[in-house]
């Protein structure tokens, strides 16, 4: 059974650091592009940043670019989100999707990604 869990969310104070984990099992993520996804409440799903099947390229969402930091270890089969310097409005539930590729490139685009997983909670908050 193809599967992908997130953990590492939780509540943390503003200006905090934490960090996503996505573990893929089932499969390997050799040939996946991933991307990590957040839903805040009352709010559209959007991308907050990719990385290809080798880890060569990346993108990220302006609102967290110089804060995130999206990384794989493919042994492990795990991609990583660090998130610092957290702010109130990143708190949702973020997603991580993998999606299968022929070229090493990742596009934030939800309609790409073929397997998703159940979400983490992130909430900041003083």
């Amino acid at each position: 059974q193809l599967q992908l869990v997130e953990s590492g969310g939780g509540l943390v104070q503003p200006g905090g650091s934490l960090r996503l984990s996505c573990a893929a099992s089932g499969f390997t993520l050799d040939y996946y592009a991933i991307g990590w996804f957040r839903r805040a409440p009352g709010k559209e799903r959007e991308g907050v940043s990719c990385i290809s099947n080798s880890g060569g390229s990346t993108n990220y969402a302006d609102s967290v670019k110089g804060r995130f930091t999206i990384s794989r270890d493919n042994a492990k089969n795990t991609v990583y989100l660090q998130m610092n310097s957290l702010k109130p409005e990143d708190t949702a539930v973020y997603y991580c999707a993998a999606a299968y590729v022929h070229r090493d490139i990742c596009i934030m685009a939800a309609g790409l990604y073929g397997y998703w997983g159940q979400g983490t909670q992130v909430t900041v908050s003083s």
